[in-house]
C-alpha cells in the first residue's frame, strides 16, 4: 500500500469529524486529563455518543479512543493507525454485522475490559451499535459500568439515549451530536475522497448529511442509479397490485446493494478462514473443520441478513426525502429540495396530489420502518405502506 492510498485510508482523528465541533471539543479536554488527577470533571468512565445515522457517531467514538489511548498532548499518528485497524492492545471493540449483539459477545467483552492496559493510559471499550442489545445482553454489561477498573472507559453508540436502558443510562455521560451540514460532508468528499465540488454536493444533500451514504453515492454510478430507480417506482405506484411488485422491487434492490457490498468481504474470509485452517483454495474440507466454515458462513448470512434490512430502510428514508419535497412544494416553503434533480417529478405530484394525501403517506413511511425494526418482513412492511400511497394517488 502506498503513502498515498494509506493516507485515504485513514479515518481515525479529530479531521475526519464534520459538523461535531462542541462534541470534538468536549471530548479533547477529556483526553487531555492525566488519569487520577482530573479536577475539573472533564473525563468519566463511560460515554454514550448519541445522534442521527450518519451523523458520524463510530467515527467519532474511535478519534476518542485515539486520543484516550495516545498521550495527553494530542493524538499519536501510529496508535489512530492501530485504532484504524482495531489491532491496538488496549482497545476492545463490541459490534455485530449480525441483527443483535449476542451476550456471548458482550461477556466476552466484559472479561477483556477488566484488564488493566499494557501500553497505554487507558483500556478503550468501543461499544458500537449499543442500541442492538436486547435487555439480558444490555445486564451484562451493566456490572462493569456500574464498577470499572479506573483505567478502563467505556463508550457506547446508539441512536438515541431512549434504544438503551435506563440503567445504562444513568451510568454514563451523554453527548448527543448533530445533523451536519451538507455543504461540510460535500467539502469533506472533495478533500478526502478527491469528488467534485458538484458531484459532492448533490451526494451531501440527497444522502441528507449521512457521510457513509454520502461518499457511495458520490463515487459509485450504481449506487446512484438505484437511489434513482427507488423514487420513480415510487411515483408510479397507482394501485394495489403495483404496490405489490414495487415492494418485491425494493427488496430486490435492497437484497443486491447488500450483496454487493458483502460479496468481496465474504470471499475474503472464507479465503482466510481455509488459509489457517490449513487447506489449499479448492480443496476438500475435512468433516473435523466443517463446524468452523459453517459458523463463518452462518455470520455471513446474518451480516447479509441486517445489510438488507439496512438497505430496505435507506430506501424508506429516501422516500421520506421525496414526499417531504413534495410537501414542502405544496406549503410554499422556500427551500432547496433534497431531491433537485427531480424537481419536475416534485411539482406534478405536488400538483396532483392532496396535501393530506401526502401527509398519509409520510406517517405510512414511518410505520413501515418501525415494523422492520420490530422484525416484520420487509416486504409485508413495504407492500402496507405502498398500497397507502397508491390510495393517495388515486384520490385526486
Amino acid at each position: 500500500m502506498t503513502a498515498t492510498d494509506e493516507e485515504a485510508r485513514m479515518t481515525v482523528g479529530w479531521s475526519a469529524i464534520v459538523g461535531q465541533a462542541d462534541a470534538v471539543a468536549q471530548l479533547q479536554r477529556a483526553a487531555a486529563v492525566d488519569p487520577g488527577v482530573d479536577g475539573s470533571g472533564a473525563m468519566t468512565h463511560a460515554w454514550l455518543l448519541t445522534g442521527p445515522p450518519g451523523s458520524g457517531r463510530s467515527n467519532l467514538a474511535y478519534a476518542f479512543a485515539a486520543a484516550l489511548l495516545s498521550d495527553p498532548s494530542g493524538i499519536d499518528e501510529r496508535v489512530a493507525t492501530l485504532v484504524e485497524a482495531r489491532t491496538h492492545p488496549d482497545l476492545v471493540t463490541l459490534s455485530t454485522e449480525g441483527v443483535l449483539i449476542t451476550i456471548a459477545q458482550a461477556r466476552s467483552v466484559v472479561q477483556r475490559a477488566s484488564l488493566a492496559p499494557s501500553s497505554a493510559r487507558y483500556r478503550v471499550i468501543v461499544v458500537e451499535d449499543a442500541d442492538r442489545m436486547a435487555e439480558r445482553t444490555s445486564n451484562a454489561l451493566l456490572k462493569a459500568l456500574e464498577e470499572p477498573p479506573p483505567e478502563t472507559v467505556w463508550i457506547l453508540c446508539a441512536p438515541s439515549e431512549a434504544d438503551l436502558l435506563p440503567t445504562i443510562r444513568s451510568r454514563v455521560r451523554t453527548l448527543t451530536l448533530q445533523v451536519p451540514d451538507p455543504r461540510e460532508v460535500a467539502q469533506l468528499l472533495v478533500d478526502r475522497d478527491g469528488v467534485s465540488p458538484e458531484v459532492a454536493e448533490r451526494a451531501a444533500r440527497e444522502a441528507q448529511s449521512h457521510i457513509g451514504m454520502a461518499r457511495r453515492l458520490a463515487t459509485s454510478d450504481e449506487a446512484r442509479a438505484r437511489r434513482a430507480e427507488t423514487l420513480q417506482i415510487a411515483m408510479r405506484v397507482s394501485t394495489a397490485a403495483s404496490a405489490v411488485l414495487a415492494a418485491a422491487r425494493y427488496v430486490e434492490i435492497a437484497t443486491a446493494d447488500a450483496d454487493a457490498l458483502s460479496a468481496e468481504k465474504d470471499e475474503a474470509e472464507r479465503a482466510q478462514a481455509l488459509h489457517q485452517l490449513g487447506i489449499e483454495p479448492g480443496g476438500t474440507v475435512p468433516p473435523a473443520l466443517r463446524r468452523q466454515l459453517k459458523e463463518l458462513e452462518d455470520a455471513q448470512k446474518q451480516r447479509a441478513k441486517r445489510g438488507m434490512r439496512d438497505g430496505v430502510d435507506r430506501i424508506l428514508v429516501d422516500l421520506l426525502s421525496l414526499y417531504r419535497d413534495i410537501l414542502m412544494t405544496q406549503l410554499g416553503v422556500g427551500r432547496e429540495l433534497v431531491n433537485e434533480a427531480m424537481r419536475p417529478t416534485v411539482l406534478a405530484a405536488a400538483d396532483f396530489l392532496h396535501r393530506a394525501a401526502v401527509i398519509d403517506v409520510l406517517d405510512s413511511i414511518r410505520v413501515a420502518r418501525e415494523r422492520i425494526e420490530a422484525n416484520v418482513p420487509p416486504v409485508l412492511a413495504l407492500e402496507a405502506m405502498l398500497v397507502r400511497a397508491a390510495r393517495a394517488a388515486q384520490r385526486r
